[in-house]
């Protein structure tokens, strides 16, 4: 629509903008009239009509089988486009056209803007399945009457009221017409069904709905005012009430065909189903946090345990593999945390290796400057863990066996994240040093030390990827640690 209208007419972004909120906002009109809708502007000339939305009822069958959207259309061709738009009323004088042999009866509605007609509604009805109507289809073609003409008053659409039209009622999921005191007129049966839910034991006919409501939504004190009016429909809002187990949305709409309030529209849906499955998960996703705050708790004492055993250790050896053993059950730990601060099972792993980093920091022997360089990105649970483990086992491998103690230094972690298929990508992560670099003959598959056995099984074993060890090419001394993994995709 933005494109067609910027195209073609001369409306302002704000006189857009109204279309918008008009659009958003008449499906109800075309359920309630049974009719498609079209909406037609005049172009930037004058000379023509070019069609810019439409819409089709859920309540009947369809007057177009074709898209009308971006068709032009003569000045003249259709006299009742002509007369609403010139005379500012709603057109329904002429006889049914027929379309593929089907009868369409055909209606023009203005749409106004402050005083302006901006462009014409064509409410077109499919008669081809015509029978008396019921007490509900005449309530509803009443209502559209009363929006019909608000609209071309340019009463309707409400400012500032725009709804979602997946989220909010529909006319079919439960409809109450009120007269101007809040008194029920009519019921439909899915909005009668809807206060059974509540609890409600009688018929609503004859009853004001404000008051019905208060008594059935469950209160401790005096009725509540504010939810008879809202149940009123005095303003247009949208709310909730919950009562007997119960819970329906309801949306109320004013009508004020000729500016004067005749009564309201009152559209509900029974969500109760809805609410409960939000509720599961919500209490799902506080248990698997409370869970993962937990576990990190418990990680954080059998840390402190093994801390305070490598204090009572008299062998220097048995004291140092205490303290690895306190590192690696803290990157735990920090993942564990960072879940449960989560609403799912995936972090942010660039806090978690910053975090790590400085925890084995701590244990440099010399002045050695340790930092990050790229992101991680989000990882889920399932691959930060064990990747985190990884971290700590490289970083403090070099910090251990680069550098002597007191000599300065840097160790550079970078990750490198970017696409290596469809659906997939890898992970590539750099920690270099500058430290006095490998052994002689030194190789890293076939290394016994714990730490890289640890590195070896998590990387190849349960993330998938590679490891591997290297001197630095550039002159000068140094290790290279280089992992290359693949994550998810995240989009």
């Amino acid at each position: 629509m933005n494109d067609l209208v910027r195209q073609h007419t001369a409306l302002s972004e704000s006189d857009l903008d109204w279309l918008h909120l008009l659009v958003s906002e008449w499906q109800l009109l075309s359920d309630l009239s049974f009719a498609d809708l079209v909406l037609w502007v005049p172009t930037r000339d004058g000379t023509r009509y070019v069609s810019v939305a439409q819409m089709r009822p859920n309540t009947g069958p369809t007057s177009y089988q074709d898209d009308m959207v971006g068709h032009l259309v003569p000045r003249g061709r259709r006299p009742l486009l002509d007369a609403a738009l010139d005379e500012g009323r709603i057109v329904r004088e002429g006889d049914p056209e027929w379309r593929e042999e089907v009868p369409v009866r055909v209606e023009s509605i203005p749409v106004r803007r402050e005083g302006r007609v901006l462009g014409v509604i064509a409410r077109n009805t499919n008669l081809l399945t015509v029978r008396t109507p019921s007490r509900l289809e005449l309530t509803y073609l009443q209502s559209a009457s009363d929006l019909a003409q608000m609209i071309a008053a340019g009463t309707f659409p409400y400012p500032g009221e725009q709804v979602e039209m997946d989220a909010s009622p529909r006319a079919g999921d439960g409809l109450i017409r009120l007269d101007a005191d809040g008194v029920v007129q009519y019921a439909s049966p899915n909005g009668l069904s809807a206060y059974h839910r509540l609890g409600l034991a009688s018929d609503l006919v004859g009853h004001h709905l404000g008051q019905i409501t208060a008594e059935l939504a469950p209160s401790r004190g005096p009725v509540d005012e504010a939810l008879v009016k809202l149940a009123s429909g005095y303003a247009p809002r949208e709310f909730e009430v919950e009562g007997n187990g119960g819970v329906i949305q309801l949306r109320a709409i004013p009508l004020k065909p000729k500016g004067v309030r005749i009564g309201s529209l009152v559209l509900l849906r029974d969500v109760t189903e809805l609410r409960r499955r939000e509720r599961e998960l919500i209490t799902k996703d506080a248990t698997i946090r409370e869970i993962h705050h937990r576990v990190k708790n418990n990680l954080q004492t059998v840390a402190a345990l093994l801390r305070l055993q490598a204090r009572r250790m008299d062998s220097v050896r048995g004291r140092e593999a205490l303290n690895e053993a306190v590192r690696r059950v803290g990157s735990i730990a920090i993942v564990h945390e960072t879940l449960s601060q989560n609403l799912d099972e995936r972090v942010e792993f660039d806090e978690i290796a910053d975090r790590v980093i400085a925890m084995v920091a701590e244990i440099s022997p010399g002045k050695v400057d340790c930092r990050r360089t790229g992101r991680f990105g989000i990882l889920d649970a399932e691959i930060a863990t064990p990747l985190s483990m990884v971290l700590t086992e490289v970083l403090q491998n070099a910090l251990e066996h680069a550098f002597a103690p007191g000599e300065q230094g840097s160790v550079d972690v970078s990750a490198v994240r970017g696409d290596s298929r469809p659906g997939s990508a890898r992970l590539l992560i750099t920690v270099q040093d500058d430290g006095k670099g490998l052994p002689e003959g030194f190789d890293a598959q076939q290394a016994g030390n714990l730490g890289l056995q640890i590195v070896r099984t998590l990387v190849e074993g349960e993330l998938g990827g590679t490891f591997d060890m290297l001197p630095v090419a550039a002159p000068g001394r140094g290790t290279r640690v280089v992992l290359d993994v693949p994550v998810p995709d995240p989009r």
